[in-house]
């Protein structure tokens, strides 16, 4: 059960903007209301918002180095000098790999080309010594990296030493200091000017990509070709879905659905997606963690062979490789979570605190991420779970809406190896000597930082409706507004004092959801809807007494019939 539902009441001045979109664009009034709220005000910015357009993406030449960077590729091409396209482990990392690979390959470079995924075991996030002495060993000058690279001062330094350049293509946060690279394309930094800075690491590996065709006259459409990539790095790295993001989803999505490459087709057909529409959500539930599972389970670099394979029947027998991994992945998550949920409750005070830390030397270090998830949707608070690895206390830390765990990280780098991240999701690595000390400090951080609210979990509604005004132009309204994800989310609605029309009933093998057929006071419509796990509700329902949903609006199809269902997101009572 959500604890509080968040919903603020229309302004007049957003009400009667409302009634000016509506009658300009011919869109359901509660469609224009839902993009107000999102800072959709003008008619351009409607616009741009429902007709995404490549026309629209920036000059990549408006990053800091981009000049540098595509001078020093056009050397390395015209010189024959080896280059390898090194990339992490996880999906924004092996998509943005195999981009700049296939790209480069595509055009007739593939002989100098190699790439590299460092282990998640033997090496770590980001840039490696085994790596660059790969590099050394095979001949490599230039290295290009991707979704990394951005604090790897002394690694980088170290490959400038055995003579290879970097270029480094990177969208997490850097340091004061940057290392010592030909060229550093981040947005985030301090020089920067950039218009746009939540690219994915892929998203990066484009703009890099889109700047080197343009200057060798390479037609744009071989690179368009390659936005399924992009689609699938910005749905797994949950980068916000605004601006260039929406711009590179809409058609990377586009291109999934019509005409996705063979790699991307392979895990399509293993995951069952094959023959439907592929949303954002399918990407982050079904794609990403198949291509993740490659590096939790084994080695990142099988996800790049198969994203990078040329023919259907052998993309087919990799899929399934790497979708046996992630039902391996699967067990041990589980196994995982249990093990750290007991731990949490052999000791009531970790509950009590602000933020959780759990450690166990003998946990997987491809799941700790997945299970800091889960205790942050468990318990409602920032969560760190820390394994061993190579001698070191490693981690992965996900955190609440409003508290900012890289910071809290940052604060003690004093006592780690190394770190970085994002503001809800961080890793880290420290030695056994610190970890005492690493928690209080944290503790301490999350006291001065963290206000009670953001311990309450909230479910944030958009708008209040009637039943009467859910109808198929609302639904085929709320699908301009795709593709949803952060700072675009699919609206989530509300509807106030709702009855059982009579035929609601348990469902499930367990009877533990519910199939609800709904009435409200706004007329004689009724609406279907699923509860899952809300079981709890049933005997409320059933009895006819009145009650409050919050929920999505969906599509359903059912026996080749499709029509709406709300898809119940919480369900309050005045017995509560």
């Amino acid at each position: 059960m959500t604890n509080k539902w968040n919903y603020q009441l229309p302004t007049q001045e957003q009400l009667l903007r409302r009634e000016e979109i509506a009658e300009k664009f011919g869109l359901s009034p509660a469609v224009c209301l839902l993009m107000i709220q999102r800072g959709i005000t003008t008619e351009k910015k409607v616009h741009e918002f429902l007709n995404p357009n490549l026309k629209d993406l920036h000059d990549p030449f408006l990053y800091p180095d981009m000049q540098k960077a595509v001078e020093r590729l056009n050397k390395a091409l015209g010189n024959k000098e080896r280059i390898m396209i090194y990339g992490d482990y996880d999906v924004d990392g092996t998509t943005a790999v195999s981009l700049v690979y296939k790209f480069l390959e595509q055009n007739s470079w593939k002989s100098n080309l190699d790439y590299y995924i460092p282990d998640r075991y033997d090496e770590g996030y980001g840039i490696s010594n085994k790596g660059i002495e790969y590099a050394k060993e095979t001949g490599v000058s230039l290295i290009i990296s991707l979704d990394c690279g951005i604090k790897a001062i002394e690694k980088i330094a170290y490959a400038k030493s055995l003579g290879i350049d970097f270029i480094v293509c990177d969208h997490h946060m850097p340091d004061d200091r940057l290392p010592d690279a030909v060229a550093i394309l981040d947005a985030k930094r301090t020089d920067s000017n950039y218009p746009y800075e939540h690219l994915s690491g892929c998203g990066v590996g484009f703009k890099f990509m889109q700047a080197f065709a343009a200057s060798n006259g390479i037609e744009a459409s071989r690179l368009r070709n390659l936005l399924d990539l992009v689609a699938v790095s910005i749905a797994s790295d949950i980068v916000p879905i605004t601006g260039e993001n929406r711009v590179l989803a809409a058609y990377g999505l586009k291109h999934l659905n019509l005409n996705p490459s063979k790699g991307l087709k392979g895990i399509i057909d293993v995951c069952g997606l094959a023959g439907k529409e592929i949303s954002m959500s399918d990407i982050v539930f079904k794609i990403g963690p198949r291509i993740n599972a490659s590096g939790r389970m084994m080695n990142g670099k099988e996800a790049v062979d198969l994203l990078l394979s040329k023919d259907f029947t052998t993309a087919r027998i990799k899929s399934e490789n790497i979708d046996q991994y992630n039902d391996d992945r699967r067990e041990l998550d589980k196994k995982t979570t249990d093990e750290a949920n007991a731990l949490i409750e052999e000791n009531p005070q970790m509950i009590e605190g602000k933020i959780i830390v759990v450690f166990n030397p003998e946990w997987h270090k491809g799941v700790i991420g997945i299970v800091a998830s889960r205790l942050t949707e468990k318990f409602y608070k920032p969560a760190i779970v820390l394994t061993q690895s190579n001698g070191f206390i490693t981690g992965s830390a996900r955190s609440v809406t409003g508290f900012d765990i890289y910071k809290a990280i940052e604060s003690c780098k004093d006592l780690l190896e190394n770190f970085g991240g994002h503001t809800y999701a961080a890793g880290m690595t420290l030695q056994h000597k610190n970890l005492e000390t690493f928690k209080q400090r944290l503790e301490n951080f999350a006291d001065i930082h963290m206000i009670k609210e953001q311990m309450i979990q909230t479910l944030d509604i958009d708008l209040e409706l009637k039943f009467n005004e859910i109808n198929q132009d609302l639904l085929e309204d709320l699908k301009k507004m795709n593709p949803y994800g952060p700072e675009n989310q699919k609206p989530v609605f509300c509807t106030i004092g709702v009855r059982d029309s009579g035929s609601s009933k348990l469902v499930g093998k367990e009877l533990e959801h519910i199939k609800l057929d709904l009435v409200d006071d706004s007329s004689d419509v009724v609406i279907s809807a699923i509860a899952f796990g809300m079981y709890r509700f049933g005997s409320h329902i059933i009895s006819g007494k009145p009650f409050d949903i919050c929920y999505t609006v969906e599509e359903n199809t059912y026996n080749n019939v499709t029509s709406i269902q709300l898809l119940i997101k919480d369900i309050r009572t005045n017995e509560q």
